[in-house]
């Protein structure tokens, strides 16, 4: 990703990285039309974004309960030693395990957020307990339930219809 991003985007760069994070599955038609470009305009400026690595992914917001994983949880993890060694193990493990959806790492009291989905309040308890509490690297873990979580207005202030 550039180092300075305001500097190499452009007004139609960032007309159309609001367009695909508002809707990810807008036709390259439609997107040219919103941002004022030609069709072929469009493709290429958005290939370019996704080539210099400003547009990451296109993703899909699934609903977790239709999966079986109704029990979403934020785990509070502070690490025992903040070793490069055992910063990387952790990450590398806590990232793949079942039920992840996302893994933060932070500064402060709390060195990782890790979101989980679950089944339910036993499975949610045996992945804290099997992969979290007896983890080598791990001196705590705290387990906040999520009771609901919306998307915000995005960096454009447009709020998000899903």
């Amino acid at each position: 990703m550039p180092n300075d991003p305001q500097t190499t985007l452009d007004a139609t760069d960032r007309a159309i990285l609001e367009a695909v994070s508002q809707d990810a599955r807008i036709t390259n038609q439609r997107l040219a039309e919103r941002v004022g470009v030609a069709p072929s305009t469009a493709l290429a400026r958005l290939r370019a974004l996704r080539e210099r690595g400003v547009v990451r992914g296109f993703h899909a917001e699934v609903d977790l309960a239709a999966l079986g994983r109704p029990l979403q949880a934020m785990i509070a993890v502070r690490l025992a030693v903040h070793a490069r060694e055992e910063i990387d193990a952790f990450t590398r493990a806590v990232r793949a395990l079942p039920g992840v959806l996302m893994v933060f790492h932070l500064t402060g009291v709390t060195d990782y957020l890790v979101w989980v989905a679950a089944t339910d309040a036993q499975d949610l308890r045996e992945f804290v307990v099997d992969h979290l509490a007896t983890h080598p690297s791990v001196a705590h873990a705290e387990t906040s339930l999520i009771y609901e979580h919306t998307r915000g207005p995005g960096i454009w202030g447009a709020a998000d219809a899903a």
